[in-house]
């Protein structure tokens, strides 16, 4: 996952692997932005590969990381707006909606287009709550 923040509070996020890449320096960017004290809300056009498996040190840098920012999550990350063209694959992604809300401690919306996510997460910015689609 890599994170680019020059659009924060907007803060686009791509699931791409790449072999060898650092999932620290992801971290330390994610941290970056929760240090900023403001909310923001992070956005995709990618999805997490099915072919990649997480390194038990991947996972565990996630499980510390988590524990020490959990409170920050809930607070700051408004939500994660993931784009999604397939209406069939934005159902799947829906069904599991509360399990990413619980784990991550924000809720993940799906759209349907880049346009319509941005518009969701200025919406969300702005009111704290995005109208029903």
């Amino acid at each position: 996952m890599t994170m680019n923040s020059s659009d924060f509070p907007l803060v686009w996020m791509n699931f791409s692997h790449q072999p060898g890449h650092d999932a620290q320096k992801d971290f330390d960017e994610f941290e970056a932005n929760l240090k900023r004290g403001e909310s923001f809300v992070i956005l995709s056009d990618s999805s997490p590969s099915e072919d990649h498996e997480h390194t038990p040190e991947e996972k565990k840098l996630v499980s510390l990381w988590m524990k020490k920012h959990k409170l920050q999550l809930r607070t700051l990350v408004l939500a994660m707006i993931v784009v999604e063209p397939s209406q069939a694959k934005r159902v799947a992604y829906k069904a599991m909606s509360a399990m990413f809300a619980k784990f991550w401690g924000y809720p993940m919306i799906l759209a349907a287009s880049r346009e319509q996510a941005i518009d969701m997460a200025r919406e969300l910015l702005s009111t704290g709550a995005v109208s029903p689609q």
